[in-house]
């Protein structure tokens, strides 16, 4: 090979090493995967006298291809102590946690979220918490049911969401090497809906099933598994989620419900464009009550009795190896084990003060709750939705437009609600209600599940049933995966209501995990934690341009 030829390889080597660097390859818009370190606000926010210093990196686009750049876009957050060499509890650059918060409720789109106070406590919300603890915070938006493009397309019906979620996981484990924070221990958290994604985040990682909706929108060639999983009452598995609300309300047939105050994941505030999206109980919403007709009493009885079937044939084991079953009245030790974790959360609620005398179906003896009457129970919390439930014969509930296409608006997803049917209302493709069910999923070859789960669910929670929850944490410890399952007591539908319990909860989980091995700190005059990459491959470029520039002087010779 000639001299001159080998110089010019060798400057093209070296142009090749220089595209690739972060510093000048960042993305403008959706035909990057690149992240940009040198596009950011400092920025300062105080809540309830507590101040945090952070680099807002905002908006990116997470997808070479965005359907809607409106929300396949994402917020990450750094603590500024990163930038400054230092290191907040034990955490650096480096090894840092990502906290990966979803704004989804209802099923509706979710703009990214943002740092600040509780809407309605003032206290500081969850991004704000992540980066107070050390953590970098990642927020990705994600499309919903209701967006649609200039056409007036659909957008957004099954999968997108979970396919938008997965999308921003590829992302960050793209740009891993050149970004802060540590892509091998993305937490996922979510509320409601939010938190059926983040079930379903967890339970589906790098599963084939979604690779061609991933490819169609461009996300990063990657891995999308996740290290864990918080989920704040997940309005899952939903084509069983009829036959398990008529198991625990059949014989109730009042029912009151919120009529006021729909929207999103309070603690994360979101911006206007998001009200609309969830429902949460609050002590003081305006109610609708109502009751049933004849017809939907007569169906949440063949609703009730197709449930022990499901249960059943799930083959669900306690830790002791005892089957969880139901005959076919609805009773058994399935019925039992989910009364096992009522009867913990009054057995904590009591031994913390509050005074549970009242409380007639609860069964005290000696300061222990040793049993609780199911019937006078479910009296107590009452029925908050008619039946059906999820899948509306009228293709009116909010579930019905989750599963629709980008003509139709609504679709049926159950067998039983299409042939119920009072509006001629077709039925949703068997694969796409399957991938939105993360029980489909868990024990399954070709999955990389979550390791850690915490999952809350509140004792008077009415906007699915108890056994819904129960179902999924079993299913995992089955299958050999850690959960920290719990019923809080008198919490209705809600999420990040314990912020401090879940960072303490994430950060058990962390330390007793295999950090990712630091390459370098953060030097204080450095601008971003990629910089001493940056100047190794500069270097490492002109040793070969000298090399080979040394071999043609010689030839010359």
């Amino acid at each position: 090979m000639k001299a001159p030829k080998c110089l010019a390889i060798g400057l093209v080597l070296l142009s090749m090493l220089l595209v690739t660097l972060p510093i000048v390859s960042g993305a403008t818009g959706g035909d990057s995967l690149d992240f940009t370190p040198n596009k950011y606000a400092d920025k300062t926010l105080t809540v309830n006298g507590q101040t945090i210093n952070y680099r807002a990196f905002e908006n990116i686009v997470y997808v070479k291809n965005p359907v809607d750049a409106k929300y396949q876009v994402m917020n990450i957050y750094v603590p500024q102590e990163y930038y400054e060499g230092k290191s907040i509890d034990n955490y650096t650059a480096e090894t840092a946690p990502v906290f990966l918060p979803n704004m989804v409720g209802g099923y509706m789109p979710g703009l990214p979220g943002v740092p600040g106070p509780d809407r309605e406590t003032g206290s500081p919300n969850a991004v704000f918490l992540a980066l107070s603890k050390g953590y970098v915070v990642a927020a990705p938006g994600v499309r919903g049911r209701t967006t649609q493009d200039e056409n007036g397309q659909y957008t957004g019906k099954a999968p997108a969401a979970i396919v938008d979620l997965k999308a921003a996981v590829r992302y960050l484990r793209h740009n891993d090497e050149i970004m802060p924070g540590d892509a091998e221990k993305i937490i996922s958290n979510g509320t409601s809906a939010g938190g059926a994604l983040s079930s379903l985040l967890g339970a589906t990682g790098n599963h084939k099933d979604y690779e061609p909706y991933l490819k169609a929108i461009g996300a990063a060639d990657e891995r999308d598994d996740i290290f864990a999983v918080s989920a704040y009452c997940p309005i899952t598995n939903l084509e069983n989620a009829d036959m398990a609300y008529e198991w625990q309300f059949n014989g109730i047939n009042q029912y009151s419900k919120m009529v006021a105050g729909i929207r999103p994941p309070r603690e994360l505030s979101a911006p206007p464009e998001n009200q609309g999206a969830m429902s949460l109980e609050r002590p003081n919403s305006p109610q609708m009550k109502g009751t049933m007709s004849a017809g939907q009493i007569r169906y949440s009885g063949e609703l009730k009795a197709m449930f022990p079937a499901y249960i059943n044939g799930l083959g669900l084991k306690q830790s002791d190896g005892t089957a969880l079953t139901l005959d076919e009245q609805g009773n058994g030790s399935f019925k039992e084990y989910v009364k096992s974790f009522v009867i913990a959360s009054a057995q904590k609620a009591l031994k913390s003060g509050k005074d549970l005398s009242a409380l007639n179906w609860l069964t005290i003896i000696d300061g222990t709750v040793t049993d609780i009457d199911f019937d006078k129970y479910m009296a107590y919390a009452t029925r908050a939705k008619q039946t059906p439930a999820f899948d509306g014969w009228d293709l009116s509930n909010p579930e019905n437009d989750e599963f629709g296409t980008v003509a139709v608006t609504a679709q049926h997803f159950t067998q039983f609600g299409k042939e119920h049917s009072t509006v001629g209302g077709s039925l949703a493709d068997a694969g796409v209600v399957k991938m939105m069910n993360p029980m489909n999923y868990i024990g399954s070859e070709g999955i990389a599940t979550a390791k850690h789960w915490r999952i809350r669910h509140g004792n008077v929670d009415r906007d699915t049933s108890l056994a819904i929850p129960v179902i999924l944490a079993t299913k995992l410890i089955n299958n050999g995966v850690e959960v920290d399952f719990a019923m809080p007591w008198e919490q209705p539908h809600g999420g990040d209501y314990d912020l401090d319990e879940l960072f303490d909860w994430i950060g058990r989980v962390c330390d007793t995990s295999a950090a990712k091995t630091p390459t370098a700190t953060v030097p204080a005059n450095s601008s971003d934690p990629a910089n001493g990459k940056v100047i190794l491959f500069v270097l490492l470029g002109l040793g070969i341009v000298a090399v080979l520039f040394r071999s043609k002087l010689r030839t010359r010779k």
